[in-house]
């Protein structure tokens, strides 16, 4: 299986950050996690970026706030799917770091979820992983149907509070 590279812009990202770690494991995806800066470290983010798939991973996950250029100038050098979640700060409430992820040039795509979407980040890099392995589609599969039981139960309980016949 390929892996999935997790790289945050700076390690106080890493509360965000983790809830898709957390996801990868739980769906048994191998992973690296990495502190890349675009603007501090571009050549190591760079050679990471060139480097990636022939260094095993089959998607990258980018996390910045403010400026928030981690997942464009990581999609610059690599061809690989980068998704990027966008970090609150307390500047613009994270907008500044949505709308600097999600802008990107004709050609260079990020996929971009919501502020602080690690969770989603992680489950669109594994759809991605799953289109060529069955068993990881499976998983996928039975992520939703439960996901559908507790909605279903707690509709259930609802109704029976609310929708009683006087």
């Amino acid at each position: 299986m390929k892996k999935v590279a997790v790289i945050m812009g700076s390690d106080s990202d890493l509360p965000v950050v983790e809830k898709a770690i957390n996801t990868l494991s739980d769906f048994g995806v191998p992973y690296e996690v990495h502190v890349f800066s675009a603007h501090r470290t571009p050549l190591e983010a760079r050679d990471f970026s060139i480097n990636a798939r022939k260094n095993g991973f089959g998607a990258i996950i980018a996390a910045a706030g403010m400026a928030a250029h981690l997942a464009g100038a990581i999609a610059a050098n690599t061809t690989l799917p980068v998704v990027g979640i966008p970090v609150k700060s307390n500047n613009l409430d994270g907008v500044d770091a949505l709308l600097s992820t999600v802008q990107m040039p004709s050609g260079i795509p990020v996929a971009t979820v919501a502020i602080n979407g690690a969770v989603n980040a992680a489950l669109l890099c594994i759809e991605i992983l799953s289109v060529s392995d069955d068993a990881l589609a499976a998983k996928l599969d039975e992520k939703r149907r439960n996901d559908a039981a507790k909605v279903l139960e707690k509709n259930a309980a609802i109704e029976e509070k609310y929708n009683k016949q006087a």
